[in-house]
């Protein structure tokens, strides 16, 4: 489901609400002779158990989502910090290893901001950006551990090299961050919850003597939208709401 558009997924889903809708006014008018005001009033109460259920699925999802975006904001700051502080101790390192090494995480930003526009769902995209990746660290790696062999200096080179550990080891921990989403099995807990919940409005609504069907569009209408925003909030790099980059831009 990760693969396809987040519109398409919420019309899909607006479209079998609807269909359910119908297919529930259509059995409850075919039994509306036969029902009587407790029948009437069971069923209204059955209703509601149904969407309080559906509410309670629905705060869950959001706040699992609204977390796991937090938190791949959160990892943007903190790499964009790791980088920081290895830039800044380049000026640690002996001539000509300074520049050098000013030079290869420079690159290494732009790369990563390259990296952040780039949807998970290109995979040989992201593949090849991976590979640069790790060459990169390696390269930078190599220049501190070359710094250390010629200048000996626990303290300046090793500051310089635990930043570098500290900068791969946030990536690291942000790739982790942005490949962790809702489980599908709850989306499709909460499809299951919706198409229902649409369908018993529109049995309730064919049981009763008048009907009004703008209410139940509407509710359904909303309920897509808050669907939508779940998904958007769970797709970190494609839809409406992105994590911003702007501790990276600010880096660079």
């Amino acid at each position: 489901m990760y693969n396809l558009n987040s519109v398409l997924i919420v019309a899909i889903l607006f479209a079998l609400i609807l269909l359910a809708d119908l297919l529930g006014l259509k059995m409850g008018q075919r039994v509306q002779h036969k029902s009587d005001s407790d029948v009437k009033s069971q069923t209204s109460a059955i209703q509601g158990g149904i969407i309080g259920m559906l509410a309670l699925i629905l705060g869950f999802t959001f706040n699992m989502s609204i977390q796991r975006y937090d938190s791949r904001a959160g990892a943007e700051v903190e790499e964009a910090n790791a980088i920081g502080t290895a830039e800044l101790r380049t000026s640690l390192l002996p001539a000509p290893y300074d520049a050098q090494a000013q030079e290869a995480i420079d690159a290494y930003i732009d790369l990563r901001l390259e990296s952040s526009h780039t949807d998970l769902t290109q995979v040989v995209e992201r593949r090849a950006l991976n590979v640069r990746t790790s060459a990169l660290q390696q390269r930078i790696w190599d220049i501190g551990v070359a710094a250390a062999d010629e200048a000996p200096n626990p303290v300046r080179t090793g500051y310089f090299l635990t930043a570098v550990n500290d900068m791969i080891d946030a990536q690291g921990s942000r790739l982790d961050v942005l490949n962790r989403h809702v489980p599908p099995a709850i989306f499709y807990l909460l499809f299951v919850f919706f198409i229902a919940t649409g369908a018993l409005i529109g049995y309730s609504t064919g049981l009763g003597e008048r009907r009004s069907r703008v209410p139940a569009l509407v509710l359904n209408l909303l309920i897509c939208l808050m669907v939508f925003i779940i998904i958007d909030l769970d797709r970190p790099r494609r839809g409406v709401i992105e994590v911003r980059q702007d501790s990276m831009e600010a880096l660079r």
